[in-house]
């Protein structure tokens, strides 16, 4: 179930409620309990750790451990490559 996040236009209090995909939005403010939550918006986050399915299945030879191979390739800068030419004008 979802944590949903919820602002009282009364009074400003924040709060948060885990409910059902399609449950009603909760409208009462458990602070000043009048009738003005709104439901904000706001950006889900979640980290995958570990190993999992994702790391190792489907998997085979030498392609076993794909994000220690990506983690060893050295990173280029996006501003190094694209004013290396010097047509790049943001800089």
């Amino acid at each position: 179930m979802p944590i949903y996040e919820y602002q009282c236009q009364s009074c400003g209090h924040e709060h948060e409620a885990l409910q059902k995909l399609g449950a009603e939005p909760l409208l009462i403010c458990p602070a000043c309990t009048r009738p003005e939550l709104m439901k904000k918006i706001s950006a889900a986050g979640f980290r995958l750790k570990g190993s999992g399915w994702y790391e190792t299945d489907f998997k085979s030879g030498t392609k076993k451990n794909v994000a220690g191979e990506a983690s060893a390739t050295p990173s280029t800068s996006t501003a190094s490559s694209c004013c290396a030419g010097g047509s790049c004008k943001s800089h």
